[in-house]
């Protein structure tokens, strides 16, 4: 089920009434009743998928108690391996194998092999795979670790792993955050239903009027590459920097205000990340929960940078590659990685590098010329690494790149549908300067001491979903895939 679909504006209501007024006096019912309410959401895509939920988490659940049980560190270790085994085995089956049949058949046409057809294996990815797997991967890393204790209870980690607001694509919760939110009794909070339905429509916003609105233009620009010019080039690759971030952000945006309607918080996964001065500070503000992921269950275990730099490259280019290939099964996804780390590259030996990771997170005020001039330079640097990320392939993205390097001349782009392009940049200059603004606290879009301010933002908001929204377009979040 979509967030952007009519069956969930029937769904969410329906939930969120019988929640509070059936299921308030209960924190069991609660419970059953968000976990039914998963099942249904994820359900509507192929419900033979939450067979595959529901084996993970029986699995992780006797993992998570033998782990605590256990006192041998021998056989702590094979229960541990029984939770990575199969967690990693059923991501690597349905979303790999189909990756790795292909670059073998590419590389036996390549030798003059042409009998190829046995070979190809149609397999379908579960959407959200990539997210729960490793939601329920590090509750039983936290247990291994005596970081944390098992539940107590089936019921709860079941909704833990399968909280329909987060369940497709994230933030990835850890349960020692989430977990203690569906044990204790939830009371309706009205602020925290506000707040809630405030980020809801601002995410509501960042994917139908900026995600949306472009992606036809993204499209179309990136399926002709090769009878553009530099200009037209270039404005596809800056067009598919907000494409993917009005998308993806806007999806955590509506997960975490959906799970404030229920009475639970869920962690930051955005926090303006293109207005990075660099790409260590990206990596702190884009996908947050996916690089919290990375970092404490395979950097800091690899040894972090705790040795010297040479080990220190080592870990965040594995962290990378990795990264890279979780984001999917493509040789396009690795360079994309690699790209990443190449620019990484420079905060390592920077001695300003913890000057920096205070800044971001204090959300000062820009002071000089030279920190905006550092910002245009992360961005571009961000949306030339986007182009391997959309690309299909290797040999398609860098024949974007070539064709925009080799091809300089500036032309007027001319929108497929005849909209005005004027429209589409007003539109993406309001929403840069509106988050420039908003930029102090990610979970409140709206708050203005001004009534009539936040009025006018309300207003602004809502006429830009009626503007460009289009009920014959039902797109998916780009993120699925993954």
């Amino acid at each position: 089920m979509l967030f952007n679909s009519f069956n969930f504006l029937i769904f969410l209501p329906i939930v969120f009434i019988s929640y509070w007024f059936l299921c308030r006096k209960s924190n069991k019912a609660q419970n059953i009743l968000l976990l039914c309410a998963s099942y249904f959401f994820y359900g509507m895509w192929d419900w033979r998928f939450l067979f595959l939920i529901i084996a993970s988490t029986l699995v992780d659940f006797i993992v998570g108690k033998q782990l605590f049980l256990s006192q041998q560190q021998k056989n702590r270790k094979q229960w541990l391996w029984i939770s990575i085994i199969f967690n990693l085995g059923i991501l690597a089956y349905f979303k790999y194998v189909n990756f790795f049949i292909d670059s073998w058949i590419d590389f036996i046409t390549l030798i003059g092999y042409t009998n190829t057809d046995y070979w190809s294996l149609n397999i379908l990815l579960p959407v959200g795979i990539s997210f729960y797997t490793f939601q329920t991967m590090s509750y039983t890393l936290d247990i291994y670790h005596r970081k944390l204790q098992p539940s107590k209870s089936f019921l709860e980690f079941a909704t833990f792993v399968s909280f329909f607001p987060q369940l497709v694509a994230g933030p990835i919760e850890q349960a020692s955050q989430l977990l203690p939110q569906l044990h204790q009794k939830r009371q309706f909070s009205y602020q925290q239903a506000k707040e809630g339905l405030q980020l809801i429509l601002w995410g509501f916003f960042k994917k139908v009027a900026i995600a949306d609105s472009i992606a036809f233009i993204v499209d179309d620009i990136f399926a002709h590459y090769t009878s553009h010019s530099a200009s037209t080039l270039c404005l596809g690759a800056f067009l598919f920097s907000f494409q993917i971030y009005g998308d993806f952000s806007g999806y955590s945006d509506i997960a975490i205000g959906t799970a404030k309607l229920f009475g639970i918080e869920l962690s930051s996964n955005f926090k303006f990340p293109y207005f990075s001065k660099n790409i260590r500070e990206f990596w702190q503000r884009w996908h947050i929960s996916l690089s919290n992921w990375f970092k404490y269950y395979v950097y800091i275990p690899l040894g972090g940078s705790k040795n010297n730099q040479i080990t220190t490259l080592r870990n965040i280019l594995i962290v990378f590659l990795v990264s890279g290939l979780w984001h999917g099964a493509n040789w396009t996804f690795v360079v994309w990685g690699l790209l990443h780390f190449l620019l990484y590259i420079p905060s390592i030996f920077s001695i300003k590098k913890q000057v920096h990771h205070t800044k971001t997170y204090k959300n000062i005020w820009l002071r000089s010329l030279k920190e905006y001039s550092q910002i245009l330079i992360t961005f571009i640097s961000i949306t030339i690494a986007w182009i391997f990320f959309r690309a299909p392939s290797i040999t398609e993205a860098f024949g974007y790149i070539l064709q925009a390097i080799t091809h300089l001349e500036i032309e007027t782009y001319q929108h497929p549908m005849g909209y005005r392009m004027i429209d589409y940049f007003v539109v993406l200059v309001v929403f840069i300067s509106y988050e420039y603004h908003i930029r102090k606290d990610e979970r409140a879009p709206f708050e203005f001491s001004s009534p009539y301010a936040r009025f006018i933002a309300y207003t602004l908001v809502i006429f830009g979903l009626l503007l460009f929204y289009e009920d014959h377009v039902d797109r998916s979040f780009i993120y699925f895939q993954f």
